[in-house]
């Protein structure tokens, strides 16, 4: 009886799954396997953001680190990677990256989405009859004027609904300075500038000149009086019908006029004059980064040499101020890259051939061959727990020399480098 009742049981259940099977091959929507729903026109209701990535200057990094003795050092960073969070709320504009869900009828038979003329790539095993989750990729065009809908096509007919693609925050990824004098052009590389409609310093609300702008580019005219030191940038700009959206650059520029110069508009400033171990060194016209020329450094084949300026004439040369914070410059590398050491005759180690095994970190220099690589370098004390902090008035509080040197090798070639716009900020 026990074997009779188990033939039955095997029998029942093969039916069932016949059944199954049959039932869903019946339901389903033109072969889309596991898809049911209704077969009229699709139709949508609304659509939600499901979660949106922030990505937020506010937003902060700390790190604790305990010595031997257990002494705590506490460092707070900002934190730019961008941070996803859940967010639910019915919506007509969209974000590059963000998800949405869209509710509405016979959308189970879905086999197309596109926005602004193009196709989304949506995952089927998501959605429903009546829900379908997407997110916005980059390359939906967002730059006005667009047809700002979507539209979804299901096996049954298509539906299109008002939705509007926004712009990104303008974003700076390149620039040709990060330094300035008055009235100097810069231009900006990146994403969202053609919505831009004002430029203004964060720190002293200066107004900038826009001179041109696309999505990728913005030529700006930096302000031809100003009080700022050091900025970034506060950009106004159109995010759907937000006319007045702002939001500022993690890029900091400085202001050069503002600053204590060394060389700068292609010429030594404030008393500073070459005070190279070899010739040519000095400053040249035939090649700049920035203004009319620069200051060159050249290094002879297999050459110990220290290439760069002293201020001994002024009066008070160049007493140290507690308010400067950086060393900036601009550098361009000879025919390979080469490690320079910084030096000076206040610094550690003097202004001579100081090693690189014996120069602490903020005086090592690494310049890329052949391009132009800007430098910005805090000043301070080096400590156990932040060695880029260079120590520019160690020995004392008057600096009178300032230069790099580069360690000569058996069998390389002379080398020139040049460099431009150096100046200490506040």
């Amino acid at each position: 009886m026990k074997k009779i009742f188990s033939i039955k049981s095997h029998l029942m259940l093969a039916a069932l799954l016949v059944l199954g099977f049959a039932s869903c091959k019946k339901e389903d929507n033109g072969g889309i396997s596991g898809v049911t729903g209704g077969k009229g026109a699709p139709t949508v209701t609304s659509i939600h953001t499901v979660s949106k990535s922030v990505v937020d200057s506010a937003l902060t990094t700390t790190t604790t680190v305990y010595n031997s003795s257990g002494v705590p050092t506490t460092t707070t960073t900002p934190n730019y990677n961008p941070q996803v969070t859940a967010f639910d709320s019915v919506t007509t504009t969209g974000n590059l990256g963000n998800y949405y869900v869209l509710y509405g009828t016979n959308l189970g038979s879905t086999t197309k989405i596109v926005i602004n003329g193009v196709s989304i790539y949506f995952n089927r095993a998501l959605n429903s009859d009546k829900s379908i989750v997407f997110s916005i990729p980059t390359t939906v065009p967002y730059v006005q004027p667009q047809a700002n809908t979507i539209i979804i096509t299901t096996l049954y007919g298509a539906v299109t609904y008002k939705f509007t693609v926004l712009p990104p925050p303008p974003t700076i990824t390149g620039t040709t300075d990060y330094s300035y004098v008055a009235n100097q052009q810069i231009t900006l590389t990146g994403k969202g500038f053609a919505s831009v409609s004002a430029i203004k310093l964060k720190t002293t609300s200066d107004p900038i000149t826009i001179v041109s702008e696309n999505d990728s580019t913005l030529v700006m005219k930096m302000p031809a009086v100003s009080a700022a030191t050091e900025s970034a940038l506060l950009f106004t700009y159109t995010s759907g019908s937000n006319a007045a959206a702002q939001t500022a650059s993690t890029v900091v520029f400085n202001d050069l006029d503002n600053s204590y110069q060394i060389f700068v508009n292609g010429q030594l400033q404030n008393g500073w004059f070459n005070n190279s171990w070899s010739y040519p060194s000095g400053t040249v016209t035939s090649v700049s980064h920035a203004g009319s020329g620069s200051f060159q450094l050249h290094y002879p084949a297999g050459g110990w040499q220290v290439e760069g300026m002293a201020d001994w004439n002024t009066p008070g040369k160049f007493p140290y101020d507690p308010t400067y914070k950086y060393l900036t410059f601009w550098i361009k590398g000879g025919t390979v890259t080469h490690t320079l050491v910084l030096v000076g005759d206040q610094m550690v180690g003097g202004y001579g051939q100081v090693q690189n095994a014996n120069a602490y970190a903020a005086q090592l220099v690494t310049v890329p061959a052949k391009v132009w690589t800007f430098f910005k370098i805090p000043l301070g004390a080096p400590s156990s727990t932040n060695a880029n902090l260079l120590n520019f008035w160690a020995n004392g509080t008057t600096a009178q020399q300032l230069g790099f040197f580069l360690m000569g090798q058996t069998g390389d070639v002379d080398e020139d480098m040049y460099f431009d716009e150096m100046a200490f900020i506040k």
